[in-house]
């Protein structure tokens, strides 16, 4: 643990120091994120001793911390290695026994880049290097090799076009979002078009995504279509960017075609959202999502176990989005987003927000999750989640 420590003071020092002296070819940079969080469960969480679905609260902490390497050898070459270290601990960190090692599953991909250090029964910490590649640029050729985001997603709360790296919109503590091991070559065939071909690392076919994308420009709208195979799947999607009048209007799709030996069906995942900036600094976006492999009748209490995927984005087959967020102040920002299922389940997840800017680098947030089920006498919420998150970024 002195180690790990030894190395994030290590790391915000040199951040401090390269603002103080002359150019240099490395970079530093990162955050440091203590967040309180307060889950109150309403018959909804399982008791394995008593059989039951039971009600209870639990109180537990993060402590988080990201440092962001850069080395320039030459023009051409980077070099890009951040380190995220997280310790947990808490009340529910107690009620979940193996608890590391289910961190340190969700968080690798086909190289063992994560460390739990310490997997207590009351505390957990783990580290682990979620960005680590070598990328070469020269005009219009970039090729990047190592563990990376591949951004393909268009579209603001769910990409069917991220075939590689899919991310769920719950998750709001990970800005920077998952990445892949991954060969990643790109060029530039105009202003604003450009052919991408991916691969990432597997041992099994079974494991493997690889797939091309081709962008371009049309009609004052950018586009992009992608073809390949991921998983078990041939996928074949598409998806566009541009304006409605004054609005922004983007969607995507993808098709999921199961390889001829698979027990799966076909899935097709497709998504429009359109979004708008009023006048007095207002900002309002609405979407929806199709999503054939999601069900109509389960419980919203699953959502955040949810297991995500480019061919399963959402718990239900259909999803309404919407949200607001207002500078109340110039250092405060208010928000709420709101998504409702029009199924036979009717669930409604409510997402309110409040930013408050303490001084240059620091934020303080307020969050709060709530997940609501249609019954015969109304809405009820299982769950309810309240974050207080305080960021230092240096």
């Amino acid at each position: 643990m002195k180690r790990i420590l030894l190395l994030m003071v290590l790391g915000m020092s040199l951040a401090q120091l390269q603002a103080q002296d002359e150019p240099r070819n490395w970079t530093v940079n990162g955050y440091l994120k203590n967040m309180q969080t307060l889950l109150f469960f309403n018959d909804a969480y399982p008791d394995l001793s008593q059989g039951k679905l039971v009600d209870t609260f639990f109180q537990d902490n993060l402590i988080h911390n990201r440092l962001n390497f850069r080395w320039y050898p030459d023009d051409n070459w980077t070099v890009r290695a951040d380190l995220r270290t997280r310790i947990f601990y808490g009340s529910f960190v107690q009620a979940s026994p193996g608890y590391g090692d289910q961190v340190d599953d969700v968080n690798n991909d086909y190289f063992d880049l994560s460390h739990v250090i310490f997997n207590e029964r009351a505390w957990v910490m783990h580290t682990m290097l979620d960005r680590l590649y070598l990328e070469y640029v020269n005009d219009k050729l970039e090729v990047r090799l190592g563990r990376q985001r591949i951004n393909w997603g268009i579209s603001t709360v769910w990409n069917p076009n991220d075939i590689f790296n899919a991310f769920a919109f719950t998750d709001f503590d990970y800005e920077e979002r998952p990445g892949s091991d991954a060969l990643r070559v790109k060029y530039y065939t105009g202003f604003a078009s450009s052919v991408e071909l991916a691969v990432s690392m597997f041992d099994d076919i079974d494991e493997a995504t690889m797939a091309g994308l081709w962008r371009f420009n049309k009609w004052s709208y950018d586009f992009q279509v992608l073809a390949g195979y991921t998983r078990g799947d041939w996928a074949l999607g598409g998806g566009w960017a541009g304006n409605l009048g004054d609005a922004g209007l983007k969607g995507e799709f993808t098709y999921f075609l199961p390889v001829e030996d698979s027990d799966d069906d076909p899935a097709f995942a497709a998504t429009l959202g359109l979004d708008y900036s009023f006048s007095n600094s207002l900002y309002g976006s609405l979407g929806y999502l199709y999503n054939s492999e999601g069900g109509i009748r389960n419980s919203i209490t699953g959502l955040f176990a949810f297991e995500l995927s480019a061919r399963n984005l959402y718990p239900y087959r259909h999803a309404l989005f919407a949200q607001a967020t207002y500078p109340v102040t110039p250092l405060l920002n208010a928000g709420a987003a709101i998504i409702y299922s029009p199924v036979q389940a009717h669930a409604l997840f409510l997402n309110p927000t409040l930013t408050y800017s303490i001084r240059a680098n620091w934020d303080l947030d307020l969050i709060g999750q709530l997940a609501f089920d249609q019954e015969a006498e109304g809405y009820r919420s299982p769950l309810q989640a309240v974050f207080f998150r305080l960021k230092w970024s240096f």
